[in-house]
C-alpha cells in the first residue's frame, strides 16, 4: 500500500507544477472534475486506516487519551476535525457496501456519506434490508445531483419511493431521529485569542437554547438612553452577568478539590500599589486595575505573593494537593502536564510524582498537574515523572515505546 501511495503522491506533485494558465478551459474543468473523484478515493482510504489504527489501539498504546487525540497530533489537525474522522471511519466500516463503493469511486463525498448512512439506517429499521438496499442506490444516484444538505431533505421521504406502504406511520420516526442528531451535535467551542479574549461558537439544542434566551434576555435590554452598547455586545456582557450570579450561589461543583472560583496572582506592592500586572490561573493577564475590581469580589480569590512567595511545602501532614499548592501548581503546569495533552487546570487532579504511600511529601516539588486519564495512566504505566532543571514537569517514556527513553514535555501550554 506506501508504495502505491508514494507513487499516487508523485504523480501529484508532478500535476501541481504543470501550469495551469496552458490548459484549456474544457480541460481545466475535466481537471477539476478528477481531482474532487480523486479526493474522495483517498478519503475512503484514508478513513479505511484510521479505523484499522483505531481497531488496533494504537493511541492509548502510545499514551494518547484517544485516537482522535492522537490523531491531532499527528495530522496537525483540530481535535474536532479528528473526532469526525474516527467517527466517520467507524460508520463507513459498518455501511452497507453501495456506500463504500460509492466513496472509493469518487462519486459521493464524506457529508454525503454520513447523511446516505444514517437515512439508510432510518429505512432498515422501518422497511428491513431490502428497502435499505434500494434506499442506497437511489440515494448514492441523488447524491451526483445534490449535496449533502438537500441530499438529507430529499432523505426524509426516501420510503415513498422504496417502500410506500410504511411511509406515513415512519415519517414520524424520521422526525424523532432528527430530534436524536440534534442532541448528539449539540456542542460549545470555546478559542482562546492571542490577546486573552475568548472566542465562542457552538450549537445549542433547543431545549438549551431556551434556557439561554430565558437567563440572558432580560439582561440584554439597554439599560436607558445612555446606552451605547451594541446588541452583540450587551449579549456578551449579559452572558458575564449571568456566570457571576453562578459563581455567586456557592451552588457549582468543586474544581480539583476547590470550590469554583477564579483566580487571580498579584504581587502586593502591585495590589496596593496598583502598578504592573496581575496573573489568572489560566496564566493570561490583566491590568493592576481591573486585579483590583476583581477583589472585591467574595468569588474572585486574590492569591497575593510577597517577595519571598507563599510557603507551599505542607510536607506529609496533608496528602491532598489543594489550597494554595494547587494553585501554585496550575500556575506552573498551567494544564494537564502530560506531552501533547491540551486539557485545562479544571479538569486535572494533583499528582504525586513519588507516590505518598511510598513515602513522597505533598510538595510542589513533588506534585505535578494530570488529566483524569493521564493521572490513571502514569498510575499504571510505566512513566517516569520528574522535574527538570528548570523546575517544570517531563515525561520519561517506556523503553518498548522509545529504547533511548528521551525525556519528554507538554508544549501545548507553553504556546498558549
Amino acid at each position: 500500500m506506501i508504495d502505491a501511495l508514494e507513487q499516487a503522491e508523485a504523480v501529484m506533485a508532478a500535476c501541481f507544477e504543470t501550469p495551469a494558465w496552458a490548459t484549456s478551459e474544457r480541460d481545466l474543468v475535466a481537471a477539476l472534475d478528477a481531482t474532487h473523484r480523486l479526493e474522495q478515493r483517498l478519503a475512503a482510504v484514508k478513513l479505511s486506516l484510521v479505523r484499522e489504527l483505531d481497531g488496533r489501539g494504537t493511541a492509548t498504546a502510545q499514551g494518547a487519551s484517544s485516537t482522535a487525540v492522537w490523531l491531532r497530533d499527528r495530522l496537525r489537525i483540530g481535535v474536532g476535525a479528528a473526532r469526525r474522522l474516527v467517527e466517520m471511519a467507524a460508520t463507513l466500516d459498518t455501511a452497507p457496501a453501495g456506500i463504500r463503493e460509492a466513496l472509493s469511486g469518487g462519486t459521493v463525498d464524506l457529508e454525503q456519506v454520513r447523511v446516505i448512512a444514517e437515512t439508510v439506517q432510518t429505512v432498515q429499521t422501518a422497511a428491513g434490508a431490502q428497502a435499505a438496499d434500494k434506499a442506497v442506490a437511489i440515494l448514492v444516484d441523488w447524491a451526483a445531483q445534490f449535496d449533502a444538505a438537500l441530499l438529507r431533505k430529499l432523505g426524509t421521504r426516501i420510503l415513498d419511493h422504496v417502500a410506500p406502504e410504511v411511509a406515513d406511520a415512519t415519517a414520524e420516526a424520521a422526525l424523532r431521529a432528527q430530534d436524536s442528531r440534534a442532541a448528539r451535535d449539540r456542542h460549545v467551542t470555546i478559542s482562546e485569542q492571542t490577546d486573552g479574549r475568548l472566542r465562542l461558537a457552538g450549537i445549542l439544542d433547543t431545549e438549551a437554547a431556551a434556557a439561554v434566551r430565558a437567563a440572558i434576555d432580560p439582561l440584554t435590554t439597554p439599560s436607558g438612553p445612555d446606552d451605547t452598547r451594541t446588541p452583540g455586545q450587551r449579549r456578551h456582557d449579559a452572558l458575564a452577568d449571568v456566570c457571576r450570579l453562578a459563581l455567586r450561589t456557592g451552588e457549582l461543583p468543586e474544581n480539583g478539590g476547590d470550590l469554583t472560583q477564579v483566580v487571580v496572582t498579584t504581587s502586593y506592592d502591585g495590589l496596593t500599589r496598583q502598578v504592573g500586572i496581575g496573573a489568572l490561573d489560566s496564566g493570561l493577564h490583566l491590568s493592576a486595575e481591573a486585579v483590583r475590581r476583581l477583589a472585591c469580589d467574595a468569588r474572585i480569590l486574590p492569591a497575593v505573593l510577597d517577595g519571598g512567595g507563599q510557603v507551599l511545602d505542607v510536607g506529609r501532614q496533608r496528602r491532598l494537593i489543594s489550597g494554595p499548592l494547587r494553585r501554585a501548581l496550575v500556575l506552573r503546569d498551567r494544564g494537564c502536564a502530560f506531552p501533547g495533552c491540551d486539557r485545562p487546570p479544571r479538569w486535572c487532579d494533583g499528582h504525586h510524582m513519588r507516590h505518598w504511600a511510598d513515602g513522597g511529601d505533598t510538595s510542589l516539588d513533588n506534585a505535578v498537574l494530570l488529566c483524569g486519564h493521564h493521572h490513571r495512566h502514569v498510575h499504571r504505566g510505566d512513566w517516569v515523572v520528574q522535574l527538570g532543571g528548570d523546575g517544570h514537569p517531563e515525561f520519561i517514556p517506556p523503553a518498548w515505546l522509545d529504547p533511548e527513553q528521551l525525556p519528554r514535555r507538554n508544549h501545548y501550554h507553553r504556546r498558549r
